[in-house]
């Protein structure tokens, strides 16, 4: 992941309603969620969560897939996990020892 993709990512995360909805996403993974089931946990109306998950997409942290006649929006986990990566790859200076809790933490999920 590069600065500018990593920018992406976060910008759309930066906003409480998609924040939420790919949390929402996330729990729901690897089976991910049909839209009408999104529009119904987020109480959101079908054009604004079409909305929402059209940044999400766009910043590659979500993919619909068609299935039938539903469309399951699904979490990119490995564009999380470029996200997390780029955040800690530098951290504290290359000193592993910092980054154990973080890591224990993680290890919890």
């Amino acid at each position: 992941m590069n600065d500018e993709e990593a920018l992406a990512a976060l910008a759309a995360l930066a906003h409480p309603t998609r924040l939420a909805g790919f949390r929402l996403l996330v729990r729901h993974e690897p089976e991910g969620m049909a839209t009408g089931q999104l529009v119904e946990a987020t109480g959101l109306s079908q054009s604004t969560l079409s909305t929402h998950l059209a940044v999400l997409v766009k910043a590659g942290l979500v993919q619909p897939e068609k299935r039938g006649r539903n469309f399951i929006q699904r979490a990119q986990m490995d564009r999380l996990r470029a996200l997390m990566l780029f955040l800690a790859r530098d951290c504290c200076e290359g000193r592993a020892d910092l980054c154990e809790p973080l890591l224990a933490d993680l290890a919890r999920c």
